[in-house]
């Protein structure tokens, strides 16, 4: 199985990896298909106008490399976005950012995106 890059970049230096202290919401998810999971971990300010944004975002994930590079990823598109727009995020767009993710590991992307909208409904 063949994976891009970008996904071998991400599993090689992950953005975002740890754990936040003091975090504002906190959640995981656990893939069935697997078992591999991931935790997201939150941190929520308020813009000018009010409207809430993840100010600061991280991630543990126990997993194959595409496990840690979908959470990677999914930390960068969320990071500094208001509320609203994470909640957007979706796997295509996951696997879009990594130039493609094998059909055998979309349940990686669908795993990171999970955990983050738990985290974000933990928060709105």
């Amino acid at each position: 199985m063949q994976l891009s890059e970008k996904v071998m970049d991400h599993f090689r230096n992950p953005r975002n990896q740890g754990k936040i202290k003091n975090a504002d919401a906190e959640a995981q998810a656990v893939s069935s298909h697997c078992g591999d999971s991931t935790t997201i971990y939150l941190k929520v300010k308020k813009d000018k106008d009010g409207f809430q944004y993840i100010s600061d975002i991280g991630f543990e994930t126990m997993g194959c490399g595409a496990a840690v590079a979908s959470a990677s990823v999914t930390t960068e598109l969320a990071k500094n976005k208001k509320i609203e727009e994470a909640l957007k995020i979706s796997v295509d767009d996951v696997a879009k950012e990594l130039e493609g993710l094998p059909l055998p590991k979309i349940h990686c992307g669908q795993l990171a995106v999970e955990a983050l909208h738990k985290a974000i409904k933990q928060i709105s």
